[in-house]
């Protein structure tokens, strides 16, 4: 009778330990990690052999663990980052082929705990042709420690019943990645987040090196600038090579003592968009920086075709509203616009530098202003119809050695606005701070330094440029800053620019780049429509309604309506 119990806790142990085990083999394919943990202590290896290893470049071991699971279960091999508030980007192989619109749907995210969350198509990125993915990592995976890669599925319960028994990789950190590259004639310039933390501090390039290729083979080439996120790297030599157009890209950082960390990357050496076709060139470009703006960019659009600007050039950043629809629509009409996308998060200085760069072929001079900017001279208040020199008249003349002009905003409030007026931005606000703010800038694009330094709307010029400051008599930016709430409270999603910190963030209260007063939440102050109301200036409201509006049966209406 004693042996009954010694017996029936035997038979209990053997249950609880074939249970551990099933959990075990269960979730095998997300256990151990490719990519170690992105602390800086644990990402510096001595300067070995063993050293030459690249963190993020795997994706032949990720395609083997998902090949057959993409074939036969509805999933693509990808490598995902983290994306500030808890939002996950996925990046599909540049292996894996991607057939119609409707392929990318229905795709969830499966997490290490067996949890899911929907995936959401965001788009293809322009200079790898790369498919990317977003979803929301669930509540109960960020409790969880270390942060593994989901897969990427249609079939969740396939996938976990999978006899599949290859590692997972840990989840890359936004804050530490090398994102994008770009070839040029002369080098290769490199985006990378996280090396040149704040602005003004830099690593000197004797600190780095730019790796092209995979483990031994590598090919490892000097850093020629190091400004912010952009980095330029000597080309490699390639002629033993035939590889180059699957070539990850990252940068290695050595420290005082000799050792080096190479950063993780998703980025791709590879033939420059668009090849070595010469187009005509814009005698003024417009570039900017959009999220969910589709229902300003036919105003913006439109006003500045008919005062000279040629070729609009929008980084979108990750936008899910109707905008590509309407940039269809205007190239339609005969607007020459080109949608750059540019899914990377607070990234507006690179990516303002990346256009100086790619845009030099096709562009003179960029007027690098936001979607609810619009640069006008108090010379055109009497004009009756708009021309195409009217900006052309602000560009100095050539070989005079500015490369660059920069004029002042005049800072419009919500202007008794309660909701986004139909007949455009230009007509519905009219009221505004006294004092002018800061500058925006049209930029000669032979000018800019190789550094491709920005502080988001003027750049670094070459030695022998100079700049020029316009006077307001000469020209202004009327910028409507402060629109009415439910359009406002859009930027507390995220602040678009590299250093300066999101509206949700506590940090500099008294800083410029905040509306003064607001605070850090998205709560509506209860004086909001007539904040920032000291001058009532209807200048440009007048000219505008002169130039596009007409009327209808339906009443008076503009031209973007």
């Amino acid at each position: 009778m004693r042996r009954k119990p010694c017996f029936a806790g035997l038979l209990l142990s053997c249950a609880v330990f074939l249970i551990f085990s099933f959990q075990i083999s269960r979730k095998a394919i997300f256990s151990g990690g490719d990519l170690p943990s992105l602390s800086s202590d644990k990402l510096l290896p001595s300067r070995s052999k063993n050293s030459v290893a690249h963190y993020a470049i795997h994706e032949a071991n990720l395609a083997h663990r998902n090949r057959q699971l993409s074939s036969v279960l509805g999933s693509i091999p990808t490598l995902s980052l983290l994306l500030p508030d808890w939002e996950i980007l996925l990046i599909s192989s540049i292996h894996t082929p991607l057939s119609s619109p409707d392929s990318l749907r229905d795709f969830l995210c499966l997490f290490h705990n067996n949890a899911t969350s929907p995936a959401n198509f965001s788009g293809v990125l322009d200079f790898t042709g790369r498919a990317t993915f977003k979803c929301r990592m669930p509540p109960s995976v960020r409790r969880l420690r270390p942060f593994f890669q989901p897969l990427l599925t249609k079939s969740p319960k396939n996938e976990l019943s999978s006899s599949s028994s290859s590692p997972a990789m840990e989840l890359m950190r936004w804050t530490f990645l090398a994102y994008e590259a770009l070839e040029t004639e002369d080098d290769v310039v490199l985006f990378v987040k996280g090396v040149n933390h704040r602005r003004g501090i830099n690593r000197p390039p004797s600190d780095l090196k730019c790796v092209f290729g995979d483990g031994y083979d590598a090919i490892r080439t000097a850093v020629t600038s190091s400004e912010q996120e952009v980095f330029r790297c000597r080309h490699p030599n390639l002629t033993t090579r035939d590889d180059y157009e699957k070539m990850k890209i990252t940068l290695e950082i050595f420290d005082a003592k000799g050792k080096s960390i190479l950063v993780p990357s998703v980025a791709y050496y590879s033939p420059r968009y668009g090849g070595d076709s010469v187009e005509a060139k814009s005698m003024i470009c417009a570039c900017t920086m959009v999220y969910n703006v589709g229902k300003f960019l036919k105003e913006w659009v439109i006003y500045y075709s008919r005062i000279g600007v040629e070729k609009f050039i929008l980084y979108d950043n990750g936008s899910d509203d109707e905008i590509s629809e309407i940039a269809k629509e205007l190239k339609l009409e005969g607007y020459i616009i080109e949608i750059v996308f540019w899914i990377w998060p607070k990234t507006q200085e690179a990516g303002f530098s990346h256009s100086a760069e790619y845009s030099k072929k096709s562009c003179k001079w960029m007027m690098i202003v936001d979607i609810d900017e619009f640069v006008f001279s108090p010379s055109w208040l009497n004009s009756l119809e708009p021309s195409k020199n009217m900006l052309k008249s602000l560009i100095p003349a050539e070989k005079n050695g500015i490369g660059m002009i920069t004029i002042m905003c005049n800072d419009y409030g919500p202007s008794d606005r309660i909701s986004h007026p139909a007949e455009g931005v230009t007509q519905g606000y009219n009221c505004r701070i006294k004092a002018e703010e800061r500058h925006k800038s049209i930029v000669l694009l032979e000018a800019v330094d190789p550094s491709l330094l920005n502080v988001i709307h003027h750049f670094r010029l070459r030695k022998e440029f100079r700049w020029r400051k316009m006077k307001s008599s000469e020209a202004v930016v009327n910028h409507y800053k402060y629109q009415a709430w439910p359009e406002f409270q859009m930027k507390f999603r995220r602040r678009v620019s590299t250093y300066v910190v999101d509206w949700k963030d506590s940090a500099n209260p008294t800083s410029k780049d905040r509306a003064p007063g607001l605070g850090n939440s998205a709560v509506e102050p209860p004086d909001w429509p007539r904040k920032f109301c000291e001058v009532r200036d209807d200048r440009l409201r007048l000219l505008t309604r002169r130039w596009f509006g007409f009327q209808t049966a339906e009443g008076y209406r503009m031209a973007w309506q």
